[in-house]
C-alpha cells in the first residue's frame, strides 16, 4: 500500500462525512405558534443550518409548510399564521396537523415521523389565552394517541419575573407536556447600558434529547449548535472507540513502516467528529488539517512514519527509526490527533477561527501545536497497557 498524501485521505474524509450523515435518521420537528412569537428567530438559534431562512417550504396542508434541505437530517413542519379567532379556523387547523401527524405514524418509517412538537407562546402576552389553552389541549389529545412528546415554548422572554409566572400558569394546567422551556432565542438590547442574554436553548435541546427516540438522538446532536457538551460527549466517544481500534491494530506491533494501516480508524475518526459538530469543512480544508497534522511530505500520523520532533514524545522510539509502534502508542496518536480535532472544531464554534483559517500557515501551526502538546501529555501512559477510557 503506497502512502496516502493529504489530499488523498482529505477526499476519503469527506467521502465518509457525507456518508455518516445521509446515515443519520431524519429528525422532524412540528412548529406551532402565532404570527411574531419568534419562531423563525427560534428555529435559526437552534439549528446549524438556517432552515427557516429559506423561505421555500414545500406545502402540506393550506397552512403548514415541511421545510428541510437535501442530504440534512432534519426538517421542519411550520405553522405560519396560527390565529386562533374563530371556531371554525381552529377546527380546520387541527384537522390538518392531525393528518400530517396521522399519515407521518401510519408509514412506519422513522424518517417520517414526526418526533417532537414546539408550541410556542411569547411571553410578552404574560397570560395563557383561553383560546390558547382550548387549543393546545385539543391539540394535545390528537398528538397523546400518536405518542408525540409536545414542548411548550416560552419565547421572547425578556423579563425572566413574568415569564416564570407564566410558566407557572401553564403548569397548573396539567397538560400532559413533556415540559414548559422559557427561552430567549438571541441577545436583545434593552437600551444602552444594558443587553437581556439570551438563554434556554441548551434545555430546550436536553428535553428535546430527552423525549425523542434514540434512533434520531445522533442527528439532533448533529444539527443543533446550542449545546456543546452534547457535541463534546460525542466526539470524545469517537475518540475512546477510535483509540480502542488502534490500540487493536498495534496488539501485533506494527513496523513504523506500515502504520498506515491505522489510517482507516483514523479516517473513520476525523469523519465522524467533522459528522458530530455538523460545520460547513469543505475537502480543501480538510486537506489543509492532514497536511498540519501528517505533513506534506509523507511523513506522518496517517502515513509511513512519525514527523522526526514528535520522536521525542514518545519515550524510547527516538533511537529507533525502524522501530515498532506498540498499542499503546497507536491508541495515543489517534487520541491525540481526535483530541486536538476536537479543539479545532471547538475554536472554530467560539468564533475564534474559521474554517478556511485551517487553509493559512497560521491555522495549519495552531492545529500541530495542539496536536503535540495533547501527544505530549500522554507520554506518561505509553508503554503501559491501554485503557481506552483514559483517552
Amino acid at each position: 500500500m503506497h502512502d496516502l498524501n493529504p489530499a488523498e485521505v482529505a477526499q476519503r474524509i469527506m467521502k465518509e462525512v457525507k456518508q455518516k450523515i445521509q446515515g443519520l435518521n431524519k429528525l422532524n420537528v412540528m412548529v406551532l405558534g402565532k404570527t411574531g412569537v419568534g419562531k423563525s428567530t427560534l428555529i435559526n438559534s437552534v439549528f446549524q443550518e438556517p432552515i427557516a431562512q429559506t423561505g421555500i417550504g414545500k406545502p402540506v396542508t393550506s397552512r403548514i409548510k415541511k421545510y428541510e434541505k437535501e442530504d440534512y437530517p432534519l426538517s421542519i413542519y411550520d405553522t405560519p399564521g396560527l390565529e386562533l379567532g374563530g371556531e371554525n379556523a381552529v377546527d380546520e387547523l387541527l384537522k390538518e396537523i392531525n393528518t400530517i401527524l396521522k399519515k407521518s405514524v401510519e408509514k412506519n418509517d422513522i424518517n417520517e415521523a414526526i418526533h417532537c412538537v414546539w408550541y410556542c407562546i411569547s411571553s410578552t402576552s404574560h397570560r395563557f389565552e383561553e383560546s390558547e389553552k382550548s387549543f393546545i389541549n385539543s391539540f394535545i389529545t390528537e398528538a397523546k394517541q400518536y405518542q408525540i412528546p409536545v414542548i411548550v415554548v416560552l419565547t421572547q422572554s425578556y423579563a425572566k419575573k413574568d415569564t416564570a409566572q407564566l410558566k407557572a400558569e401553564i403548569e397548573k394546567e396539567e397538560l400532559g407536556i413533556a415540559e414548559v422551556v422559557p427561552v430567549l432565542a438571541q441577545d436583545y438590547e434593552i437600551d444602552e447600558d444594558y443587553v437581556a442574554r439570551a438563554f434556554g436553548l441548551t434545555r430546550l435541546v436536553d428535553v428535546m434529547y430527552e423525549v425523542i427516540p434514540e434512533s434520531v438522538q445522533n442527528a439532533l446532536i448533529a444539527v443543533q449548535k446550542v449545546n456543546r457538551q452534547m457535541k463534546n460527549t460525542k466526539a470524545q466517544a469517537i475518540v475512546v472507540s477510535s483509540a480502542s481500534l488502534a490500540a487493536a491494530t498495534g496488539a501485533t506491533p506494527i513496523p513504523f513502516a506500515d502504520s498506515f494501516l491505522l489510517v482507516p480508524e483514523q479516517i473513520s475518526m476525523l469523519a465522524g467528529i467533522t459528522a458530530v459538530y455538523g460545520l460547513p469543512v469543505d475537502q480543501a480544508t480538510m486537506t489543509a488539517v492532514i497536511s498540519a497534522t501528517i505533513g506534506t511530505s509523507g511523513t506522518t500520523v496517517l502515513g509511513k512514519t512519525l514527523v522526526s520532533g514528535l520522536f521525542k514524545l514518545i519515550p524510547g522510539a527516538g533511537s529507533f527509526v525502524g522501530g515498532a509502534i506498540s498499542a499503546s502508542i497507536a491508541a495515543a496518536l489517534t487520541a491525540a490527533l481526535g483530541e486536538a480535532y476536537i479543539g479545532v472544531m471547538n475554536m472554530i464554534c467560539d468564533g475564534k477561527m474559521k474554517a478556511d483559517d485551517l487553509k493559512t500557515n497560521e491555522g495549519k501551526q495552531t492545529l500541530t501545536a495542539m496536536f503535540r502538546q495533547k501527544l505530549g501529555r500522554k507520554r506518561d501512559k505509553l508503554g503501559k497497557p491501554v485503557d481506552a477510557e483514559q483517552f
